[in-house]
């Protein structure tokens, strides 16, 4: 009965981060939403996991929350930087970046 709850408690959720995803208003709260929304889907694949008794969804949701967390920092990139690829010029010093200098 517990769990069932809490299978409900995260459907709820994941609707409330849907809205949030399409409501925006900016760009950083739809980011936001999309990785709380993968968080969300990691709770209840363990949930559910531990419902049927099969330790291996456990195995999926961490795997899951990895796939989220590198797909978010490649979406953060990507809107700052425009490109997901480009390396440094050629030439050019990583440390220069820090301080600002560029050629």
């Amino acid at each position: 009965m517990m769990f069932t709850a809490a299978m409900f408690a995260l459907a709820v959720a994941m609707l409330l981060v849907l809205v949030r995803l399409f409501a925006g208003p900016t760009l950083y709260d739809r980011v936001l939403a999309l990785n709380s929304f993968g968080t969300v889907t990691v709770l209840l694949i363990g949930v559910v996991g531990f419902m049927t008794e099969r330790p291996d969804f456990l195995d999926i949701a961490l795997l899951y929350a990895l796939i989220n967390f590198v797909g978010t920092i490649a979406i953060l990139k990507f809107f700052r930087y425009k490109d997901l690829g480009q390396g440094l010029p050629e030439g050019e010093d990583p440390a220069s970046l820090q301080n600002g200098d560029s050629k």
